[in-house]
């Protein structure tokens, strides 16, 4: 199975808001024809009713993909409807989240292939991370695949057990809040210490944009790229000293947050 059997036998979207709609748009920009997509939306946004989708009309008897992008508590009355394509040739992509491989096995059925995914919100700019893990009727094919669709909104990685979810779900699935909240922290701090809120703000999504992309880019380790910028009595060390405290800084603090979004993460699983 590869991108021309999907162009041949169909992908499905059910669901199509901001997540399908990013990844929708990525298969569209690699010459997927909106021929070969049929999406289940019962409010399509603009966008998509303007594609030339089809869009809400019958599907096909054997799509290749069915992507499952509905929000979590609309699952028990969506995927049913799909339950025909069950146990066949149609893999299933799941990118709901908290919505465990068995729940979709016993609504489609045991022998249905079922990648579960985890996309994060940078995905509507192609630069999201997507954690995914295959239940057993998954191939290796099945897997390929999945990860060449899902990396159309940025980078893939395969998980070694469902069991992972959880913690990957409070680090990169949760992670852009408590980016976005460092965001606004930093330049409040910045307005505390003179600056204009704007000029503070500006400052503050530039320095953890480009902070992101060194770390991203560069041979050193986050650690080592630290090191470089912390002259012995500086500024940097000064700031550091506050947080990286063992007790009151980053590390206890982080360690509290991404806990207690693992925790939540399997309250809502089951």
């Amino acid at each position: 199975m590869d991108m021309t059997d999907v162009e041949k036998r169909g992908l499905v979207l059910l669901g199509c808001g901001k997540m399908g709609s990013a990844m929708l748009q990525g298969w569209l920009a690699q010459g997927l024809p909106t021929s070969s997509v049929w999406i289940i939306d019962p409010f399509p946004s603009e966008w998509v009713s303007s594609l030339g989708v089809n869009l809400n009309a019958d599907l096909p008897d054997n799509p290749a993909i069915v992507l499952v992008a509905v929000k979590p508590q609309m699952m028990a009355q969506a995927l049913p409807s799909l339950q025909k394509l069950g146990n066949g040739d149609t893999l299933f992509i799941s990118v709901a989240a908290g919505t465990p491989l068995a729940f979709y096995e016993k609504t489609l059925g045991d022998d249905t292939p079922i990648i579960r995914a985890m996309p994060n919100t940078p995905a509507a700019i192609s630069k999201g991370i997507t954690p995914l893990i295959g239940n057993a009727k998954t191939s290796a094919d099945h897997i390929v695949l999945g990860e060449t669709l899902l990396q159309a909104i940025g980078q893939t990685v395969l998980l070694d057990s469902e069991s992972q979810m959880d913690a990957v779900t409070a680090v990169s699935g949760s992670g852009p809040g408590y980016v976005f909240h460092f965001i606004e922290t930093l330049a409040a701090a910045g307005v505390e210490q003179g600056l204009s809120p704007e000029l503070a703000m500006k400052l503050a999504k530039a320095t953890v944009s480009g902070a992101g992309q060194l770390a991203e880019t560069a041979d050193e380790t986050p650690a080592q790229l630290r090191i470089n910028v912390t002259s012995p009595q500086g500024t940097t060390a000064a700031a550091l000293e506050v947080l990286m405290d063992e007790t009151t800084g980053f590390p206890a603090l982080l360690s509290r947050a991404v806990k207690a979004a693992a925790d939540q993460s399997k309250r809502l699983s089951k």
